[in-house]
This record gives C-alpha cells, structure tokens and sequence, in this order.
C-alpha cells in the first residue's frame, strides 16, 4: 500500500463568522482564541503555547516545522511570539476569501465607530 504525503486539509470558517457575527463579533472571537492559544504568564502565542493550547482544543497535533512557520509568518516585530494584533492579522492573511471581504468588514467597523460617536 503506497502511502501519498498529502498536506492537511484546512476549512476557512473564518468568512462564515464574518458573516454570522459581523466585523466587531469576528474580532471579538479572534480575541477570544488568541486568549485560549497564548502562554497566560507572557501574553502571547509562544511556540510551547501554541503547541500545547492546539492539540487541547481539537485543532489536530501541528508539527514543530508548521508551529515555526506560523509563528515565524506572523510574528511582525521579531520577538518569537504572536500579539493578540499580530495573531488577528496572521488570521485575515490566512484566509484568502476573508481577504476579499476585508474592505466591506473595514467600511462596517467605521461606520459603526462612527454611529457610537468615536
């Protein structure tokens, strides 16, 4: 039996949130999973955070060179973690269809902002 090294099949939610909660509700639960996936004593995702927190919630046992990789693609000012920022932005960047409905997302949160009076 030949055995094929095919890559994990990842499913984008990340556009049916948006549309179900909205762009104040998706950040909300992209806050809420940065929380469940950070290192609670340094505040952020951490290579041993990431790969504990994952494999405790269900999201599949990543390899060490996938927990890099992401760590490494999202991480913007080099410190070897993941900010609650940097996490939400490595997400939209991960999600080529939330991607292209970031600009309605934007023009809903402004126009919210701008109807509560900030």
């Amino acid at each position: 039996m030949a055995t094929t090294n095919q890559q994990p099949q990842f499913q984008d939610y990340l556009p049916i949130m948006a549309d179900k909660l909205g762009g104040d509700g998706l950040i909300e639960e992209l806050c809420n999973g940065f929380r469940l996936l950070m290192d609670a004593e340094k505040g952020v995702i951490t290579f041993d955070s990431l790969k504990k927190n994952s494999t405790l919630l269900g999201l599949g046992e990543l390899s060490d060179d996938d927990i890099v990789s992401m760590l490494r693609e999202g991480d913007m000012d080099g410190d070897g973690g993941l900010n609650q920022m940097e996490f939400c932005v490595l997400m939209f960047r991960l999600s080529p269809d939330l991607m292209d409905q970031s600009e309605f997302l934007l023009e809903e949160a402004l126009e919210q902002e701008e109807f509560s009076g900030f």
